[in-house]
């Protein structure tokens, strides 16, 4: 396999050259087996029987996922070529928001496959050109098997968001998270732009306690904060008029660092007098225009508010919500279609927001602040997650924006197609049968392409603890025989047809994982040598 130096005739006499073809295979065997071994870590979580990887972090963090694209994340891959692995499932996980495990799955057999083509001795370009071509054709093969979906038919949206969930922790709630998570998607689609889903209008908002079955969607706003109790203040205010500030209700204070000499005790009272009816003043101000819930920036500079001013505010019976994240502002104005408002002197009845409800309940061991009813509400959504400990949670959160990632896949690209192994099965048989038409090395590297993709129903059928090679035959057997949607069902650990038994993933998660695997696959391949730069 390894050619030895050659020695060149060189057009100059007295210098002989050699060319070392060995170093050059050697890069790209280290390569692809770096790769492959990202690829097999990764492996035994594929499918709903997969299983599930606890990951140990330098600070002591401990993060219990299914998720492709989370396990890749934390991992410390420092071979620049695994390096590229981690990328390609963030990068589906970008475009599909599903089948990051998949994609990581069919790039390591393809690299497995390339590894035999080269120790075949076909050149390395040939191989990158073939899986270019193989691409393009698995596309179209899987375009023509895809079923079109309406937005009205929420029947097929809950089945793809729940075959999403049923791979993760949390499968056992997927009758419950994978209406939510459709319900969530279509309230934020816009009418105007049917096919642009910005999911960061769907809020996912953490709460430790109860279990996942308490998980909700909130129409309106939620605050994992209380509100502030100090002096007595509301907790609970009908036709609320809101107002987002994001200056700070206390006295000034110096711009520069300097201090103030107070020599006698007059001056002390003309100061602290001076600082109540600068208070007084403001809160005057926003009681005029009839506001009566306070939502108030975090401030760095100086408190946002101080005891004197929450007193006041107190008195005012003004509902107080501080210490609002900077980033969540934009999120609050546009739910509460109301204005921030940055100064004192910008305080008018206009920027205002309109909500029937806002109160504070109590749950778990804290307490969060609702606003709910709101006039005019932008379209935006609230969950309310909820969970026996953190690992769950985060897991929840992590599986809701994969079943929220499919929705809107399903948004962007109205096509379903079976899952369970069925469309790689059938794109297996496809490109074999096409391979046979093709001339010369290319036939033979789209065989190797066909033979790849077996990998994902093998992978299922290994990790559902039933016997791959059988099962793997018997689904090419029956694709042959015509039957398209022919996959593995993992609960009955047989072979059914796969869209009646509602196991259905978007087409964009299928095509762009088979894009992405080629496209990276072809980088790596091309590769053949690492400079090191110090």
């Amino acid at each position: 396999m390894a050619a030895p130096a050659v020695l060149l005739p060189s057009t100059s006499s007295k210098t002989e050259s050699y060319v070392d073809n060995k170093r050059k295979e050697d890069i790209r065997q280290a390569n692809i087996v770096a790769a492959r071994a990202v690829a097999d870590a990764v492996r035994t979580s594929l499918g709903p029987k997969g299983m599930d990887k606890m990951i140990s972090t330098a600070s002591g963090e401990v993060i219990i996922t299914n998720d492709g694209a989370t396990i890749l994340n934390k991992m410390e891959v420092l071979q620049p070529a695994a390096k590229m692995l981690v990328e390609l499932s963030k990068s589906q996980d970008a475009t599909a928001g599903d089948g990051t495990t998949t994609v990581v799955v069919i790039a390591g057999a393809l690299l497995k496959q390339c590894l035999s083509l080269l120790s075949a001795g076909i050149h390395p370009t040939v191989i990158s050109d073939s899986l270019h071509k193989a691409a393009v054709k698995a596309v179209d093969v899987l375009t023509a098997m895809a079923v079109p979906v309406e937005l009205s038919d929420r029947e097929s949206l809950v089945k793809s968001a729940s075959t999403s969930l049923n791979s993760k922790v949390v499968s056992q709630y997927s009758t419950l998270l994978a209406p939510l998570a459709v319900d969530a998607v279509l309230s934020v689609v816009d009418p105007l732009k049917p096919d642009l889903v910005d999911l960061r209008d769907v809020k996912i908002v953490k709460k430790l306690g109860g279990t996942v079955d308490d998980t909700e969607l909130v129409k309106g706003l939620v605050f994992d904060k209380k509100a502030s109790h100090a002096a007595g203040g509301p907790t609970r205010i009908e036709n609320a008029k809101i107002a987002v500030i994001q200056f700070q209700i206390s006295p000034p204070k110096t711009d520069i660092e300097q201090s103030i000499v107070v020599s006698d005790y007059t001056q002390m009272d003309r100061i602290l007098k001076e600082e109540r009816n600068y208070i007084l003043g403001m809160i005057k101000k926003i009681k005029a225009t009839g506001c009566n819930v306070l939502l108030i920036q975090k401030s760095i500079l100086r408190d946002a508010v101080t005891d004197l001013s929450l007193h006041y505010l107190a008195k005012a019976k003004i509902l107080v919500v501080k210490d609002v994240e900077r980033d969540e502002i934009e999120f609050i104005t546009k739910t509460l279609n109301c204005l921030p408002i940055a100064n004192i002197e910008h305080f008018r009845v206009e920027k205002l927001g309109y909500a029937d409800l806002v109160e504070e309940a109590s749950l778990g061991d804290g307490k969060i602040v609702k606003i709910t009813g709101i006039k005019d509400m932008g379209r935006t959504t609230t969950v309310l997650v909820r969970g026996s400990n953190q690992l769950v949670l985060d897991e929840a959160e992590r599986s809701l924006h994969d079943a929220l990632c499919v929705v809107r896949c399903l948004v962007n690209k109205r096509f379903l197609i079976a899952g369970g192994g069925a469309p790689e099965i059938e794109l297996s048989r496809q490109l074999g049968a096409w391979a046979k038409v093709l001339h010369g090395m290319e036939g033979y590297c789209v065989r190797s392409v066909a033979e790849a993709l077996e990998v994902i129903p093998y992978t299922l059928a290994e990790n559902a603890g039933l016997n791959p090679i059988a099962i793997v035959t018997e689904l090419r057997n029956r694709h042959a025989q015509g039957e398209i949607n022919a996959g593995i069902n993992v609960r009955k650990g047989q072979i059914t047809n796969i869209l009646e038994e509602n196991v259905v993933q978007p087409l964009l998660v299928s095509t762009s994982a088979i894009t992405l695997a080629t496209e990276c696959v072809r980088m790596i391949l091309k590769i053949d040598d690492i400079v090191t730069v110090r």
